[in-house]
């Protein structure tokens, strides 16, 4: 695929952005630069190769799922806006 300096206008106007013509040159460039290297891309044989989740081969460390802090609830409360001792208390949001 090829870009050219009447689709980069094309492009440039839809979508609003004014693009001069040496910039225009410049983008035409980069973009087709761009392409060539995707084509490449596409003609290698990744029939037998498995995708990655990601690049770091390691595996996360399990823990036992225990509740660490207990009896905290007076602490949490100290911080609402508003003093009430069973909930904590925001400004109203939604009018």
């Amino acid at each position: 695929m090829s870009i050219d300096l009447k689709t980069i206008k094309h492009i440039s106007k839809l979508s609003r952005i004014s693009v001069d013509e040496q910039k225009a040159k410049k983008l035409a460039g980069d973009l087709n630069s761009i392409f060539e290297f995707i084509e490449k891309l596409n003609e290698l044989n990744t029939d037998k190769v498995e995708p990655l989740t990601s690049v770091a081969e390691t595996t996360l460390k399990f823990r036992s799922d225990e509740v660490q802090s207990k009896n905290i609830k007076e602490q949490i409360i100290k911080n609402s806006p508003e003093n009430n001792d069973d909930f904590f208390v925001v400004p109203k949001v939604v009018e």
